[in-house]
């Protein structure tokens, strides 16, 4: 019999089988895992299992409402994770091999890595597969030794328990919260009508919290003024500036903004400034030696807001880039930890490192890791080597296999890793640090100046970093990277220039990605509760491998937008606190709750608290959570909300902002008059207003063309808004706009363009094109008297993400092929301007972006494997068929029979049935058939393998000579039922 290895992923089950092959005996590799007389070690990659609702309990997006909730299940069932189903039925196949008696949990030594096996058992052993014995390996450091010592020190099944309730209980948790949360508000904010998508989460919605009372705090800040007075002083050896500074000041506890070198009058400035002009000052300094030590190694987090600041990466974009450069080159360790330190074993590891790195083709980083290696910089330091730090793993840091070719994105991030690697290794940074104060008397006062130095005597780890090390360098406030010129002992300068500067207090700054990841980490010190902040002081908001998915998801449900680096909450956001505030379900919002689960799972790991316990806790919050949100009135709910400046179009009343409209309130300081009735939304299709926006649109009564809005079908789409009288009811209301064209398109009413001048030939079919509503089209793209049936679909928009295109540029398209180049485009992902010219593609059959390249870019050769010639890649392509038919087993064959599509139940037309048969079919099936039969029969045009050319059979489906391939799949869902 054997033992059933699961290692968390493929890494760690090479790590493993070559630390047992030698008390153990060599291994065979095969297709799914390794295998010897003894063992069988195999891997997941990451989560392949994940928990579900029971079908009978689940609610389907299109019934979100009070009616069905709250969603608490008695029980919770497993579904493959989809994308990782292959690897879920290889790991399942081995556990319920029968020559394996025994399991080993080799997974990730934690919260995360426990939970990723258990359910992975669980699947593997329902229903009428028998449960088998389960050990514990507990890895903190991955080397030979350490692997084989952990195998000598399995822990059981029963020690376990704790960790695996903890773990269990989390996940439950943050389902029960997450889903009934999010469709209650959903299920709240969508009363009226329509879907109004509002997420809420464990983890999202305090992160949300933390960037919107930020912004609030911006916009309540007002600034003020004060001044500064900086003077210059001549000594002997030269110049040097100083400012002015308050020797007695204190900290004002009441007042933040007070500094020792502001005053707060312009009067106060210039009686300074006068009192010290032309003045002999006398000078006093002290000149002491100071240490800067290198930063800790990279974990997730600090990986990314460095990567942040230093080249503009997004979260999600480094973390990519981390794990390619672990997956694909194997050139870093996992990069999805907590740890900034190394298991104490692994100095050597390290000092083979730095080898690999002397000897590696990288000029800018070979010498200062020969130069460690020679000087003996590679040796213990808690600083570095500490298993009391290291987590479920340790800090990122370079493999010993030298990476090969790297993108630029790759290398800078490579870099920066190796280079603070080598540099937590030297010595300290040393410089000389000189604070000088200069005196001048007036009238029995005295006024200070003061002015730092700071100069490097010693590089130490700076020498890593060449050019960079001025932005490694700690300075101060006012502080210079050079000395200040020398001054005698009792030697008397004099004042040359002295200035009042005006100036003005600052809002704090916005959260960039690097900013808010520091606040997700940091969370728990705005805890009050004392036991709650200890217990979420090592977990923070999220943990290093989810916190840049919680910004984009963010991101991406529209509560941020990214301008540059800065991340601004939307009106959504605001909405959303105004709502959990408003419905006194605050906890939502706070870090306090991940502080108190932390402080509760903590218990049950320990068997302190009971796993029933925990849940009956969390149902009676869901529970809560949602009788809230259901019994309260929604224009009833309190909030900080905006008056308008512009006056009701209907009554010239003042119209304010309430949780869910802008309405009338009648004639300013009129208590008894309720207003006339106008009012309008400020969630319209799932859209939220801005104050600004909503402002706009009173004014002129009309606004847009604005995105992000979304059908009752939960599909995004742009449109214009307008403010228009309603004849019926006397009054205003908001109506979309989508334009003359939209409307001719629904209704196929025939609109006349013969007053329009032609702009140019149609590059479809030759026609002329002329500006019709919002947009320049065809004159056979709608029906016209003389066309009354469209028989093309070429359009474009006179407003493309924001970049208005006028007839001129229309008409350059349309004769050149493209227009000039345009720079008003604004990013629908980023919000970034940018600029591009408009161009037609014949390919693609649409109007598209040409970029300019970008001046010094570099360019790569094409490489090899991209560019072997269709010949070779035939001929290889044919062996392979060949030599897989000679080898491919009959259990291979039968497995890939497994995988073939099911027939699905879509029934062709007539028409279509007589080119592909009758089904029913799959739509993807569909696209193959009648691929199959273009092909079969020679049907795509030779001088444009784009267009197909109908036969009689194609002739009756497509109702046209030939048609684009683009235009496939649409005309042939016309045909399916």
């Amino acid at each position: 019999m054997k033992t059933l290895v699961i290692a968390e992923k493929p890494s760690v089950a090479q790590d493993i089988v070559r630390a047992l092959t030698p008390v153990a005996g060599k291994f065979d590799k095969h297709d799914e895992h390794f295998e010897n007389e003894r063992y069988v070690v195999t891997s997941a990659v990451g989560h392949l299992v994940e928990i579900q609702a029971p079908e009978q309990y689940d609610v389907k997006r299109g019934k979100w409402s009070f009616a069905h909730l709250p969603v608490i299940p008695p029980h919770f069932e497993l579904k493959p994770v989809d994308k990782t189903r292959t690897r879920l039925n290889a790991v399942v196949r081995q556990a319920r091999r029968k020559d394996v008696d025994r399991l080993i949990n080799a997974c990730d030594a934690g919260r995360e890595g426990e939970l990723i096996f258990r359910l992975i058992a669980q699947y593997a052993f329902e229903g009428k597969h028998s449960p088998k014995p389960v050990q514990r390996l507990w890895l903190q450091s991955m080397t030979p030794q350490a692997i084989r010592d952990g195998f000598d020190n399995l822990r059981s099944d029963e020690q376990m328990q704790g960790l695996h309730d903890a773990a269990r209980s989390r996940s439950e948790a943050d389902w029960l919260v997450g889903i009934n949360g999010t469709r209650a508000m959903t299920a709240f904010n969508s009363r009226d009508g329509g879907f109004f998508l509002t997420t809420v989460g464990r983890v999202q919605t305090p992160t949300l919290a933390v960037v919107v009372e930020r912004e609030e705090q911006i916009r309540r800040h007002v600034k003020r003024d004060y001044w500064e007075v900086h003077a210059g002083f001549l000594a002997e050896a030269g110049e040097y500036t100083g400012k002015w500074f308050d020797p007695a000041w204190k900290k004002d506890a009441e007042d933040a903004e007070k500094r020792a070198d502001r005053v707060w009058t312009v009067a106060e400035a210039q009686a300074i400034a006068d009192a010290v002009r032309g003045k002999a000052c006398s000078v006093s300094e002290e000149s002491k030696p100071s240490t800067q030590a290198s930063p800790l190694l990279f974990d997730l987090t600090s990986l990314q807001r460095e990567a942040n600041g230093r080249f503009g990466f997004s979260a999600k974009t480094t973390l990519a880039l981390a794990q390619s450069l672990y997956e694909k080159h194997k050139a870093l360790t996992y990069p999805r930890t907590d740890s900034r330190w190394l298991p104490e074993d692994y100095l050597r590891v390290a000092r083979q490192t730095f080898e690999m790195l002397a000897g590696s083709p990288m000029p800018h980083l070979a010498p200062h890791a020969r130069k460690a290696l020679q000087v003996g910089y590679v040796k213990p330091s808690k600083r570095i080597f500490d298993n009391s730090k290291v987590s479920d793993h340790f800090a990122i840091i370079p493999t010993l296999q030298a990476p090969g070719h790297l993108s630029d994105a790759e290398q800078k991030l490579y870099d920066l890793v190796v280079r603070r690697f080598m540099a937590v290794f030297y010595p300290s940074a040393e410089y000389q640090v000189t604070t000088r104060v200069t005196t001048a008397s007036h009238e029995g006062k005295s006024y200070s100046f003061q002015s730092n130095g700071k100069v490097l005597v010693r590089p130490g780890w700076l020498a890593i970093y060449g050019k960079e090390a001025d932005a490694e360098m700690e300075k101060k406030e006012g502080e210079q990277s050079k000395s200040l010129v020398p001054v005698k002992p009792g030697e008397l300068v004099r004042n040359e220039s002295v200035e009042p500067r005006a100036l003005q207090t600052r809002p704090p700054a916005r959260y960039s990605e690097a900013t808010l990841l520091g606040a997700m980490e940091g969370a728990g010190k705005w805890i009050e509760d004392d036991e709650l902040r200890e217990a979420m002081q090592e977990k923070g908001l999220g943990t290093p491998a989810t916190r840049a998915a919680i910004i984009e998801g963010l991101l991406s449900e529209k509560y941020l937008l990214r301008e540059g680096r800065e991340l601004i909450p939307t009106a959504k956001a605001f909405q959303l606190m105004t709502l959990l505030r408003g419905l006194q379900v605050e906890e939502l919002s706070k870090p306090a709750l991940t502080g108190d689960w932390e402080y509760k799972l903590a218990q049950m790991e320990k068997g302190q608290l009971s796993r029933d316990s925990f849940m009956q806790q969390i149902a009676a919050m869901t529970e809560r959570i949602v009788r809230k949100a259901k019994e309260y009135d929604r224009d009833t709910i309190p909030g900080d909300y905006a008056t308008l400046q512009t006056a009701c179009p209907n009554c010239g009343g003042v119209v304010k902002e309430n949780y869910r409209r802008f309405a009338c309130t009648g004639a300013e300081g009129d208590s008894d008059n309720a207003g006339c009735g106008f009012s309008f939304t400020k969630t319209p299709a799932g859209r939220t207003f801005a104050v600004e926006e909503a402002e706009q649109f009173l004014r002129e009564h009309r606004i847009g063309p604005l995105e992000g809005f979304r059908s009752k079908a939960g599909w995004p789409f742009v449109a214009e808004l307008t403010l228009v009288k309603d004849e019926e009811s006397g009054n205003y209301k908001l109506e979309f706009d989508f334009g003359d064209d939209a409307k001719a398109e629904a209704t196929g009413e025939i609109v006349d363009l013969s007053g329009q001048p032609s702009l140019g030939p149609c590059p479809k079919c030759g026609a002329a094109v002329k500006a019709f509503g919002k947009s320049y089209v065809c004159e056979r793209s709608v029906p016209t008297h003389s066309h009354p049936q469209p028989t093309c679909d070429f359009k474009s928009g006179q407003v493309i993400l924001q970049q208005p295109v006028e007839p001129e540029q229309m008409r350059k398209l349309l004769q050149d092929g493209k227009t000039d180049l345009l720079d008003k485009f604004v990013s629908m992902r980023t919000r970034r301007a940018f600029k591009a010219r408009l161009a037609w593609s014949a390919e693609e059959g649409k109007v598209g972006f040409e970029f300019e390249p970008r001046e010094g870019a570099r360019k790569y050769p094409p490489r090899k494997t991209a560019a072997a010639p269709a010949k070779a890649a035939a001929k290889a392509s044919a062996s392979t068929r060949t030599a897989a038919k000679k080898k491919a087993p009959a259990r291979k064959t039968a497995a890939k029979a497994e995988k073939t599509p099911r027939a699905g139940n879509l029934q062709p037309s007539p028409q279509l049935a007589a080119v592909i048969g009758n089904g029913p079919f799959g739509r993807g099936e569909v696209m193959k058939l009648l691929w199959d039969y273009i092909k079969a029969h020679d049907l795509q045009d030779p001088k444009d393998k784009r267009t197909i050319v109908a036969d009689d059979k194609l002739k009756a489906v497509f109702g046209a000579d030939s048609v684009g391939m683009f235009k496939l799949a649409g005309i042939a869902g016309q045909h399916l039922s």
